[in-house]
């Protein structure tokens, strides 16, 4: 069994940052953001393949294609819940539009029995651990807490917090390494929680424990109307070596790229390592949330710049240029994620409404006073609207 708790030997993926120096060539005292460093690249936005010192991936077509698929589903997915929300079918969405290959190269990279923690829009990661997407409308639709049994998936519920599953990740991590378990966690969130305390505490505790656990910054340039400048003088991946465990930058919108580095990183967490952190580097294509207005504070150009690098059509020229698909294959995936998508629209709108009193399920393992007289206050409130006129010549109902 491996040895978690002995020293870690830097990997052989660590990406050591260039100290920054001012013109004299002395630390800058002025606090000068360093240059862009360079992405782990494996594809060019042209769809090139490109070799890399350190990494490397040699699938076999059908795992090529598989990639492509999944892509290509897991946006549909989320174009058809977009337009649900705006239907009133959801109250709320998360898109994952522009981050589809940091999610996709990152979900297919994990082992079965690695355990995620995700955010609240980690749609693609959950799409690679096989958790139904109807689940997922489920819990923006407001009649569940997400559906999926946790355990079963290894893939932890939705969390709205802004960083708070990156402790619940550290804190999984411990536990896998006691158990002696050969496997790994992952923790996903995006550049604007890199700035919040549970964050930078899960850095502490992982480092010092040596957990187990891979943090995957998904930097989309935004965190929601702040611009990642306003989170960070330095590249994000770059703050992992002030906490004493390696950091990287990988191009977020290389499908591949991701595959490799996030493969890389959790074997080595799994070899008793330590954690890492990945920074994504990708772009956020559409709103924050369907509540969001990202006209209000983005410029077109930088929109257009980037829908250029968009990680699927990337990836397509790639399939196509080395001969791993033709037109009649990218035909038969429009033709399923239209399948899909009907079976999401049909589905959404088919979720049954849970009655009012199951919010008090669950909530505890043994009976409990005080939410038992939380759960008579709210029955008498519902029984309060008993043969009341809704308005429309029936009357309130307390199944939901």
């Amino acid at each position: 069994m491996t040895d978690r708790s002995a020293r870690r030997r830097p990997p052989a993926w660590d990406a050591t940052p260039a100290v920054a120096t001012d013109a004299e060539g002395t630390l800058g005292g002025g606090l000068a953001p360093t240059p862009e460093p360079d992405l782990v690249q494996l594809l060019t936005p042209e769809g090139e393949r490109v070799d890399h010192d350190t990494y490397s991936v040699d699938l076999t077509t059908d795992q090529y294609r598989q990639l492509y698929r999944d892509l290509v589903l897991v946006r549909r997915i989320d174009a058809e819940a977009i337009a649900l929300q705006r239907q009133g079918e959801l109250g709320i969405w998360a898109s994952l539009l522009g981050q589809e290959a940091a999610q996709i190269g990152s979900g297919r990279a994990l082992e079965k029995d690695d355990y995620v923690f995700p955010t609240y829009r980690e749609h693609g990661v959950a799409w690679c651990r096989d958790v139904d997407p109807l689940h997922l409308l489920g819990l923006f639709r407001g009649v569940n807490l997400g559906g999926w049994d946790p355990n079963e998936k290894n893939f932890h519920l939705y969390t709205i917090v802004i960083g708070a599953q990156t402790l619940h990740a550290t804190g999984y991590a411990m536990g896998v390494q006691r158990d002696g378990a050969e496997s790994a966690v992952i923790a996903y969130f995006g550049d604007g929680a890199i700035s919040q305390g549970d964050v930078n505490e899960s850095f502490i505790w992982a480092s010092v424990y040596n957990a187990p656990v891979v943090f995957l910054c998904q930097n989309n340039q935004w965190a929601i109307s702040e611009p990642v400048e306003r989170q960070s003088r330095i590249p994000l991946y770059q703050r992992a070596r002030g906490f004493g465990f390696p950091g990287v930058r990988v191009d977020g919108n290389d499908v591949l790229a991701v595959y490799a580095v996030t493969k890389a990183a959790l074997q080595d967490a799994r070899e008793g390592n330590g954690p890492a952190l990945i920074e994504a580097y990708t772009y956020r294509m559409g709103a924050h949330t369907t509540t969001d207005d990202p006209t209000r504070y983005r410029i077109a150009d930088e929109v257009e710049a980037w829908k250029l690098k968009d990680p699927i059509a990337r990836y397509r020229r790639f399939l196509e240029q080395n001969g791993h698909a033709d037109e009649s294959y990218f035909t038969s995936i429009d033709q399923e994620s239209d399948e899909v998508a009907a079976r999401l629209r049909k589905g959404c709108r088919e979720l049954p409404d849970p009655a009012p009193l199951s919010l008090f399920d669950n909530a505890y393992a043994e009976p409990h006073v005080l939410l038992d007289e939380e759960r008579a206050q709210f029955a008498a409130y519902l029984d309060s609207f008993a043969g009341a006129d809704d308005g429309h010549g029936g009357h309130a109902s307390t199944e939901g």
